[in-house]
């Protein structure tokens, strides 16, 4: 991985920022063109294994277990824990996902001479995470879960290994943006159809209102997700985004007065 000569910063930051826009116009297009929803379909996939590995690491961060996880073709998926504290377990899902597409997103614009980094690293972790947890469906008896993780993880190790660092800057941004707007559009999807259920397995809305706060409606708990996922993806985009527009904005307006 090549090392990027410090005077080249300021051109570097520039041309990221240009692949970041363009992201988010691929970002847009996907999600508006149903035509397009056989490329959609591994994205909304690999948002699901994120929501699972949320609920999973969440469980393993408060000292609890992960017993499996899995990941079905309809887009669901399911985490099985044991132990850890619920009420950071249960929201870990959407939230996490909201957490990680931001604050990935937050890392490629503000430090975008790593990003090879953070493409090898996520590509490693995503392997390790799947060939440690993942399960096949019950349901189906695919081992979509396993084939997704590992697939996945494979791809952006080499991806980033391999090739340009500015193709990693566009694919990771689209990962990132696709992840975060997910995670908040999903979450209010949730507060529409409350009562959704995988089986006898409940919604992570009606299973926080009931184990955690049971003084919450689960409408409630599902509508205050959404709130936080959209405050998580705004801060992550305007200090990096944003921070980056303002300084080109100043380094103009600098350079006219020197003219």
């Amino acid at each position: 991985m090549e090392s990027i000569p410090e005077k080249t910063t300021g051109n570097y930051r520039r041309t990221a920022l240009l692949i970041t826009v363009i992201a988010l116009v691929i970002v847009y297009i996907l999600w508006n063109t149903p035509q397009l929803s056989l490329i959609t379909y591994p994205l909304r996939l690999f948002v699901t294994f994120i929501h699972e590995a949320g609920h999973s690491l969440a469980a393993l961060l408060t000292g609890g277990r992960v017993l499996g996880f899995i990941v079905s073709p309809n887009g669901s998926g399911l985490a099985t824990t044991a132990g850890g504290w619920r009420w950071i377990v249960i929201p870990a899902g959407y939230l996490g996902a909201a957490i990680f597409g931001s604050l990935l997103f937050y890392m490629i614009n503000r430090y975008p001479k790593f990003t090879r980094y953070y493409a090898v690293g996520l590509g490693l972790g995503m392997s390790v995470f799947t060939l440690l947890f993942a399960r096949p469906d019950e349901q189906t008896g695919i081992p979509l879960a396993l084939l997704l993780g590992v697939g996945f993880g494979v791809a952006i190790m080499v991806m980033g290994l391999k090739l340009n660092r500015f193709i990693n800057i566009l694919v990771l941004n689209v990962l990132a943006v696709m992840t975060a707007l997910n995670a908040v559009l999903d979450v209010w999807f949730l507060t529409q159809y409350i009562d959704a259920t995988r089986g006898t397995v409940r919604n992570d809305a009606v299973a926080f209102s009931q184990e955690v706060l049971p003084i919450l409606p689960p409408v409630v708990v599902a509508f205050s997700w959404a709130i936080m996922a959209v405050i998580i993806l705004g801060v992550a985009v305007w200090f990096s985004i944003g921070s980056n527009i303002k300084g080109e904005i100043n380094q103009a307006f600098a350079k006219d007065k020197i003219e």
